[in-house]
């Protein structure tokens, strides 16, 4: 409320101010047909200084504000996946059937092109991953998961993340698959319903995982060149990936 009054009477002030002025000219030279010119000229101008400031201005500051925030949330992400994520990635994609049999394809050099790099995220993006649930090491992953759940939490508290569907989506993901894990006493001689239940989780977030760290090091390629070297030498999805630098 005192902010409203506040807003009238500046406006009630301006309004004074500006009849004062207009009668002060006018008691000075006493042409009311000069100071109509001038009034309707200013009003005519009024429109496209709304234009201006509104349209232009407005759209410039707030692509500006925009880029800040995204900046933030990627310094969000960075940390997410140093935290846990290139972890988890790493593991679930160590029992990815598919890409185990064909390591090539995922493979970037420190220094791609951009043609290069676009490759490898198109590949990235449509690969279809497949999983034996008998040969997948659920205590490792619950291990991860449990240690890691304060992390995601606080993650979960940070307002920049609402700017972000896609990586909120994530989180959503992985705290489900936590909590399926955590409900279940025992991971050993589950029924074949439950497994493939387990495994449908799991794959939800393996691909909610690769699609932000696509989009991730994307960011780090055009903005941190160091950071994406290293994102590079310890790529997931390169099961012999080293962060050793060599020739």
């Amino acid at each position: 409320m005192k902010k409203i009054n506040w807003k009238i009477y500046m406006g009630l002030l301006l309004v004074i101010m500006s009849a004062s002025f207009y009668l002060l000219e006018y008691f000075l030279f006493r042409d009311i047909h000069h100071i109509l010119v001038f009034l309707i000229e200013d009003i005519a101008f009024l429109f496209i200084e709304v234009l201006l400031v509104t349209l232009v201005i407005h759209k410039v500051l707030e692509n500006r504000e925009k880029k800040e925030r995204m900046e933030k949330l990627n310094m969000v992400i960075g940390t997410f996946y140093s935290e846990i994520g290139t972890k988890l990635l790493s593991i679930i994609a160590n029992m990815d059937i598919e890409l185990i049999k064909s390591q090539s394809k995922f493979k970037i050099t420190p220094h791609p092109s951009k043609k290069e790099f676009q490759n490898i995220c198109l590949v990235l993006k449509e690969h279809k991953s497949k999983f034996n649930f008998q040969e997948i090491d659920w205590e490792k992953l619950k291990l991860l998961l449990e240690n890691k759940k304060d992390f995601l939490l606080r993650l979960l508290e940070n307002n920049n993340l609402l700017e972000h569907e896609s990586f909120t989506d994530l989180l959503w993901a992985v705290f489900h698959l936590t909590e399926e894990l955590k409900y279940r006493k025992t991971l050993i001689d589950l029924p074949e319903e439950d497994y493939k239940h387990l495994t449908g989780d799991m794959n939800r977030v393996y691909g909610e995982l690769r699609n932000q760290w696509i989009s991730y090091i994307d960011h780090l390629r055009e903005s941190y060149p160091y950071l994406f070297s290293l994102a590079c030498r310890t790529n997931p999805f390169d099961l012999n990936s080293s962060p050793i630098v060599k020739k």
